[in-house]
């Protein structure tokens, strides 16, 4: 079969960590009788500095027409300025509107051969595996009005958290689905006991859960939530929440692993079905200070590629056929920097991704 995949590698180890997921699907296209067609865009602020724009249209178009966008990472010092509105990260937020990309899948695993990574004990983080399901469109950081502006008392800004019910269903639904493969659990974080919109997200969600019997669904204030996120992660299969509180909370998650460097991700338009548009990225960032060192963790993008052959392809066994190769490296002691243990064999970048390419071939 023939796939055609946007690659929008962007800013900082975004280029570098995106060529070894890149490299990962050509691996698994010679092993089962794939093509892959590759379409790179400028994205951030690479984007920026070469085009003006953080994001143009044109680059959006192929996205679109794509079957899946493997994406890199944006942003960085060089582009924080406060007195323009032109912004790596607004890339980011226009692919998520135009492509309909509302479900942002996160998932966190712990890993035994890395426990001593995390700074939680070992007995706590043992055997926790986790998806985060975010809604990714909606709620703080697209609500209106957004604005800031000067007073006679001095300046003030305003952000809105806006839901409708549409937006919550579809998120809950998509968490809902996933639990259905898994363990059957979801939990839905809010903060009902503070929040309008919180008290609706409650509403909706418990609406939706009845529509599947078979799936346990509960509620969990935010502020608890973080908390039992690190003392008893093990009681949680399917987490679905807001934009604001995924977004932290997943950040919060990374202490599971031990590293950012092993969490992909997935942002999905529809439920994950297989035949879904979605754009799979690392949760790190562009850390720009690594960028060009060949220091940087591979795994996470090699890990989303994996996601992308899952949902947005349909192709399982090609997923886990990726998944079990970055175990099988890990379980043989090769390590990168920020995951580098007692014994461990410290590898680049590209070492890595080739070790996990090997190991798809054998």
């Amino acid at each position: 079969m023939t796939f055609n995949i946007a690659v929008l590698a962007g800013d900082g180890i975004g280029p570098e960590v995106t060529a070894e997921a890149r490299k990962t699907l050509v691996a698994i296209g010679d092993k089962f009788g794939h093509t892959f067609n590759f379409t790179e865009g400028m994205v951030g602020g690479a984007a920026l500095d070469s085009e003006g724009v953080p994001l143009r249209e044109e680059t959006l178009e192929m996205c679109q027409k794509s079957d899946a966008v493997l994406f890199g990472a944006v942003g960085g010092p060089k582009w924080d300025n406060p007195n323009t509105d032109l912004r790596p990260e607004q890339a980011l937020f226009m692919l998520r509107k135009t492509l309909n990309l509302f479900a942002n899948l996160r998932p966190v695993k712990a890993l035994e051969m890395l426990a001593e990574k995390s700074p939680l004990r070992p007995d706590v983080v043992r055997d926790a595996d986790i998806i985060v399901v975010r809604e990714l469109t909606g709620g703080l950081y697209f609500g209106q009005p957004k604005k800031r502006w000067e007073t006679p008392e001095g300046r003030r800004a305003v952000d809105s958290m806006d839901y409708s019910e549409q937006e919550i269903a579809r998120v809950v639904e998509v968490a809902c689905a996933l639990a259905r493969k898994r363990k059957q659990n979801v939990v839905s974080v809010d903060k009902f006991n503070a929040l309008i919109s919180s008290r609706l997200w409650r509403q909706v969600a418990t609406e939706v859960g009845e529509k599947y019997p078979d799936v346990t669904l509960t509620h969990m204030l935010a502020d608890t939530f973080s908390m039992q996120l690190v003392t008893n992660p093990r009681q949680f299969d399917v987490v679905v929440t807001g934009n604001m509180f995924g977004d932290i909370f997943t950040d919060e998650a990374a202490v599971l692993s031990g590293s950012m460097g092993l969490l992909p991700s997935a942002s999905l338009s529809g439920l994950p079905t297989g035949k879904t548009l979605g754009l799979y990225e690392p949760i790190h960032g562009s850390a720009p200070t690594i960028a060009g060192k060949g220091i940087a963790n591979p795994l996470a993008a090699i890990l989303s590629s994996a996601l992308l052959l899952r949902y947005s392809l349909g192709l399982d066994a090609e997923a886990k056929a990726v998944e079990d190769a970055v175990m099988a490296v890990l379980k043989d002691g090769y390590r990168t920097e920020d995951i580098q243990t007692e014994g461990g064999k410290m590898k680049s970048t590209a070492e890595m991704g080739d070790l996990v390419v090997e190991r798809i071939r054998s």
